[in-house]
């Protein structure tokens, strides 16, 4: 199990339900770290490493603002039209401090796992075999990430702070998509789970991890 430290000066963790008024989660779900460690070593294929287990905590209280903002939905043609364009309110964090934990012990053992393709690309020797492109960012692509580094390699003083981290339960009070369909929302899977609160250093167990996988793992 890999775990990992992430700032971000701003952002928006969509809530999937969110229409008019884009609310968003306090961390973000399972199925947006995914895309964020995707986007870090640079795979382009999603289904690449299905199986790892993923989630997120949240470290403090992150600030809370909103904006108006010209919001995007193909509703007519072209697709540059007036029709498809209208302003909304959308919540924003700021000043975002994350933890992630990483295991790939169910992915496939014949091809490298995600977990040390995450150790590559954070390593000095390595990192520069990298290949990947754009900007490295948490949600929308607009919402750079400051700073990525292992836990084990914060100092005493923040690896003593605590966390609310997500996990999983069978009554839990939350749901987050582990793998979101981008053509409407019938392929959307979730995972249930609890914010619970942790040392910012202690692992979840392997059990508590959501499973990012496509289809529904019985």
């Amino acid at each position: 199990m890999l775990g990992i430290y992430v700032t971000v000066p701003i952002a928006c963790f969509r809530k999937g339900l969110a229409r008019e008024y884009l609310e968003t989660e306090s961390l973000p779900p399972p199925s947006t770290c995914y895309g964020f460690l995707l986007a870090m070593i640079g795979e382009v294929n999603r289904k690449r490493h299905e199986r790892v287990r993923i989630t997120a905590g949240l470290i403090g209280q992150p600030d809370r603002s909103v904006v108006l903002r010209t919001v995007w939905r193909v509703k007519s043609k072209p697709l540059g039209s007036s029709g498809n364009s209208r302003p909304d309110y959308q919540q924003l964090l700021s000043n975002i401090r994350l933890t992630m934990w990483i295991d790939s012990s169910d992915e496939d053992a014949t091809t490298e796992s995600l977990e040390l393709r995450i150790r590559e690309a954070l390593s000095p020797d390595k990192r520069g075999s990298i290949d990947r492109f754009g900007g490295l960012s948490l949600g929308e692509s607009s919402h750079l990430v400051d700073e990525v580094s292992f836990i084990d390699r914060l100092d005493k003083t923040e690896r003593s702070e605590q966390v609310q981290l997500f996990v999983v339960r069978d009554r839990g009070r939350y749901t987050l998509p582990i793998w979101v369909d981008h053509i409407g929302s019938a392929g959307t899977l979730y995972a249930t789970g609890n914010l619970e609160t942790r040392p910012l250093a202690q692992p979840p167990s392997f059990s508590e991890l959501p499973i990012i996988a496509s289809q529904r793992i019985m």
